[in-house]
């Protein structure tokens, strides 16, 4: 049994996290360094760790969550260059010119343009990106947000280019020496028979893609049901019923690549290129007239609409959904700098540093002496204040620096002029400041209760078992067998207090492994269920639902939006349950 004093003690970080976040609305910039202080003073007095310990393991917590800011802040900048330039205007003016009806607009602009950023940037900025957009072409801010938020779950997981699964799980989670006895990199190594924690995280990400690819395909015809039911006039899913062919197809598109590229490629390109050729074959398709329907269907009167649906952005201010910030032209009019390029720009060139991207990030993963020069270059600290802890970061091989050096190139492909490069550089560093506070202290308690096992740090006669060990224990003892049904609500949980998926991965992926081996289930497949989860959770995250109706100026309304994404979550959280347990003791329970 486990020992309830310690088990209380070691929950008491998360405890503080929820308590924070979800019943006093605190934001993760002060929550999280209240968690990181409480998770330091637990391990000090229930574990025995040492100022110096827990110094040195918050200080590589920092450091690995400065790698997933590079990421974030190259993803977000090369995003904004592309809105400064006019590139955006012109994409979404190209596929929502296919069809003025609302239902393909759904498909197009959320389940799979709203795929493609999330695995190009990951982090929230589909629904910041995508809602404006939607309400730009007329839809009421609320519809715009419900949508946004739903449409482009099966890519969260594998947002930012892999970022929850090869930061979140392979560096901070599994990112032990595995020539060091005694690790979980070991034991994955050794016991697991994978040639790397690299390999091993590669499976967890094939196992969460076939969860996404099975349970999402329902996804593209839910968005468009919640559109009908809650926004139609006559409130009736019929509507959407109609529309299940294109959604079939729009799925269809989307997962094959995506799980093949899971399969060959890894965690990283499945949501980028899947939803990229998703976007290419259903607009096609769609310019050839089919799958088109006969009849489009449209929002009912703009007079007959509830207040709650529209707040301080009217509907219908253009493509780029946005209130329209003007500059004074040279001829001293008011022309906006994304108009002037938009007009002459060719939607190739629009998506041409997306396809950058795509080719960098494959030259530069799968061509073995580009990689091995990009890897040589490191800032590492080895020993942190004289520990066993340590990190590097690889500055010019994260795909954050790729972002950052093709959002650079873009200036010239696009004829950017200073103030447009100067516009997106403050949009990323607003965005950024943030996440920057929260995530160091994120990792840092992550860090703090994932070392707390570690020998050199125990002397009592707890030793060698740490806090994540114990909350595993207490789980497994609770729910039996019938864990691995809870490992994709647990990941949802972490999400919805944290409001990222590579958080919850960081909070509870060691968790979800032990927990897995207590009941004797598949870690692969547990842990990818857990990463799922990790995308289930941002649909109804506070802050990402506060930050989705803050740019379409309808803050206020978080309440309701919940409430009606409740509806994907249960679904998507009861199926990835019953595909966990299937797939754990039916179809591979000899699995590691």
């Amino acid at each position: 049994m486990v020992d309830a004093t310690l088990a209380l003690m070691a929950i008491l970080p998360l405890i503080v996290i929820a308590v924070m976040m979800v019943v006093l609305l605190q934001p993760a910039t002060i929550t999280m360094p209240v968690a990181w202080a409480v998770a330091a003073g637990v391990a000090f007095v229930g574990w025995e760790m040492s100022p110096r310990l827990i110094a040195a393991a918050s200080i590589n917590g920092a450091m690995t969550a400065t790698r997933i800011l590079i990421i974030v802040f190259g993803a977000i900048l090369l995003l904004y260059t592309l809105k400064e330039s006019g590139a955006f205007e012109v994409i979404n003016a190209g596929f929502s010119s296919l069809s003025d009806d609302r239902r393909v607009q759904s498909i197009l602009l959320v389940f799979l343009m709203g795929s493609f950023i999330e695995g190009a940037a990951g982090f929230g900025t589909p629904a910041a990106i995508v809602g404006p957009l939607l309400v730009g072409l007329g839809w009421p801010p609320m519809a715009a947000v419900v949508v946004a938020l739903t449409g482009n779950i099966l890519a969260i997981t594998f947002g930012a280019v892999g970022t929850p699964l090869i930061i979140g799980l392979e560096d901070v989670v599994f990112g032990q020496d595995p020539t060091e006895a005694g690790t979980v990199a070991n034991e994955i190594v050794t016991e697991g028979g994978f040639e790397s924690v690299g390999a091993y995280v590669a499976q967890i990400g094939l196992w969460a893609a076939i969860i996404h690819a099975i349970v999402g395909i329902a996804i593209p015809f839910i968005g468009i049901a919640l559109l009908t039911r809650f926004f139609g006039e006559e409130r009736s899913i019929q509507p959407a019923i109609e529309m299940i062919p294109l959604c079939l197809y729009a799925w269809a598109a989307f997962v094959v690549p995506y799980l093949a590229t899971a399969y060959f490629l890894g965690p990283t390109f499945p949501a980028l290129l899947g939803a990229m050729i998703g976007l290419f074959i259903v607009a096609g398709t769609l310019r050839a007239g089919y799958f088109l329907p006969e009849e489009d269907w449209d929002f009912g009167p703009r007079d007959s609409w509830p207040d709650h649906w529209v707040g301080s952005i009217e509907p219908g201010a253009g493509v780029s959904g946005e209130s329209g910030e003007e500059k004074v032209a040279a001829d001293g009019g008011t022309t906006s700098f994304k108009d002037m390029h938009s007009q002459d720009m060719s939607l190739g060139m629009a998506w041409l540093p997306y396809i950058l991207v795509a080719i960098v990030l494959v030259v530069t993963r799968v061509v073995g002496p580009v990689q091995e020069a990009l890897l040589a270059v490191q800032l590492s600290w080895s020993n942190i204040l004289g520990t066993p802890f340590g990190e590097s970061i690889e500055l010019l091989y994260l795909p954050g620096t790729l972002f950052i050096g093709i959002a650079v190139v873009t200036y010239g492909l696009h004829g950017m002029n200073g103030e447009e490069i100067k516009d997106s550089w403050a949009e990323a560093i607003r965005n950024i400041i943030p996440a920057v506070i929260a995530l160091w202290f994120a990792v840092a308690t992550v860090m703090i209760m994932q070392r707390s096992n570690a020998d050199i740090v125990l002397q009592s006669a707890s030793a060698g078992t740490g806090m994540l060990q114990i909350l595993s224990e207490l789980t497994v003892d609770i729910t039996g067998q019938v864990f691995p049904f809870f490992s994709g609500f647990i990941g949802a949980f972490g999400a919805f207090i944290a409001g990222s998926n590579t958080v919850s991965d960081i909070l509870f992926g060691l968790f979800q492994y032990e927990a897995a081996q207590g009941v004797g289930a598949p870690t692969q497949v547990v842990v990818g269920a857990q990463a799922v989860g990790g995308a289930i959770g941002n649909l109804i995250a506070i802050h990402n639902v506060v930050a989705a109706l803050t740019v379409v100026g309808l803050i206020g309304e978080e309440g309701r939006v919940i409430r009606i994404e409740l509806i994907p979550v249960l679904y998507y959280g009861v199926m990835t349950g019953i595909l966990t347990l299937i797939f754990s003791y039916v179809v591979v329970p000899g699995a590691f």
